[in-house]
């Protein structure tokens, strides 16, 4: 193996103490100091392997091999270190550390490519706490949307104040933009997150496409009143309603058995949340995604007739609006055909699967070729403490990925 799979296990060991709760948990809010602290340890491996490190205006870690010939568009790699508030310690973090472990050891063989290498840490990949993903990702391909900085967490902090507070200034976000045609192509080495590899007993995968995710937010208003005195037939309970929008989400998702169509209701706030006060309103998430973006839109269409059924049912008023609406992105074939020859080999047996949940390549998709190495995880738990990947599977991966760059930077 020509990576140094002890340091890469020391990394993933090091970098898993930042944030974490209990035993094998993770929670490492975007733009917060602990991101800041996991941006300088992991900035101090790319330096170790002769890159040099910067933050830009949208709170990205960028490390930079330079290449001889500065013009030739870069290889670009990477994933994120911002973690779910209740997450796993390889989520986006294997993209990264892999990343880096690749450069390092084509600094310690003496090679010097001729494209520049950039590995990124994006911000708020997870976009929990701004109730919006792939941020940084997208904020370097100029494909924000409007009010994404007037975004609120749970504290009330703007996206805004939390760059600033990161020590990044919105101001300044067009200097970090990549102009079109600067970025040759797109790896991101990942967890599977999902149980196909584990079943299959492979560790690796080759990911063919990325699924569309489709985020909304429905608010359904009813009207309070005391529990023990408004009777049952005249009530206006806004919480009935949204349970049964629930079970519909579930319903609607599952119309086809083993299509890769599925459907979550992650989030729900009440009020005024009194055990003794019909509530009176209620906001939820909903999250929709689907590789078949037909059937996707034809699914939405009958979520929204649902909702309009049920909310009408019980007399109650809705509001919807639209988070996050992706179509599913394609791998690029040659660089799937590149990972396919440097499993063979190494001898393995790997698989073309599709990825359920988006990734940093998604926003990267639109601007330049992109493909993904994905990495067994145990049971296909993600987003838990429980989430697992062996230290063999991802120096495995790590291996790939290395032999993909170096086949790359080749052409």
């Amino acid at each position: 193996m020509k990576i140094n799979s002890s340091r890469l296990q020391q990394h993933f060991e090091s970098m898993s103490e930042i944030g974490k709760i209990g035993e094998t948990g993770t929670c490492r809010p975007t733009a917060t100091p602990l991101e800041k602290e996991a941006f300088t340890l992991a900035a101090s491996w790319m330096e170790e392997a002769g890159m040099t490190t910067h933050i830009d205006a949208f709170g990205n870690l960028i490390g930079r091999l330079e290449g001889s010939n500065a013009a030739l568009p870069v290889l670009m790699m990477g994933s994120h270190l911002d973690s779910q508030p209740y997450g796993g310690r390889f989520d986006g973090v294997a993209g990264v550390l892999c990343a880096i472990e690749a450069v390092k050891t084509l600094a310690e063989k003496g090679l010097h490519p001729e494209r520049s290498v950039e590995i990124i840490s994006f911000a708020d990949e997870e976009g929990w706490r701004f109730n919006k993903g792939l941020f940084g990702s997208r904020g370097i391909l100029n494909k924000l949307e409007a009010g994404e900085l007037q975004r609120t967490d749970k504290d009330g902090i703007t996206r805004e104040q939390a760059l600033r507070d990161f020590g990044c200034d919105p101001e300044n976000f067009a200097a970090s933009v990549y102009p079109p045609g600067s970025i040759h192509c797109f790896l991101e080495l990942h967890i599977e997150q999902g149980p196909i590899l584990d079943l299959a007993n492979l560790p690796l995968g080759v990911v063919s496409g990325i699924s569309g995710p489709l985020w909304l937010t429905v608010k359904l208003k009813g009207m309070a009143g005391h529990t023990g005195s408004v009777p049952m037939a005249i009530r206006k309970d806004a919480l009935v309603g949204a349970a049964e929008i629930i079970i519909a989400v579930n319903e609607i998702a599952s119309q086809v058995p083993g299509a890769p169509t599925v459907g979550t209701v992650g989030t729900i706030t009440v009020f005024p949340a009194s055990r003794n006060i019909i509530p009176e309103e209620v906001t939820f998430t909903i999250d929709l995604r689907d590789i078949d973006l037909e059937r996707r839109n034809r699914y939405e269409l009958q979520l929204r007739q649902r909702i309009s059924d049920i909310t009408s049912k019980h007399s109650l008023t809705y509001e919807i609006s639209e988070d996050t609406n992706n179509e599913p992105r394609y791998c690029a074939d040659w660089i799937k055909q590149i990972i396919h020859e440097q499993c063979a080999a190494l001898g393995l047996n790997t698989p073309e699967l599709m990825s359920g949940p988006f990734h940093d390549a998604m926003a990267l998709s639109y601007a330049c070729d992109y493909g993904m190495i994905f990495v067994r995880c145990k049971d296909g738990v993600s987003h838990n403490p429980l989430e697992f990947a062996s230290y063999e599977d991802l120096a495995l991966g790590t291996e790939v990925l290395y032999g993909t760059m170096l086949k790359i930077l080749a052409l």
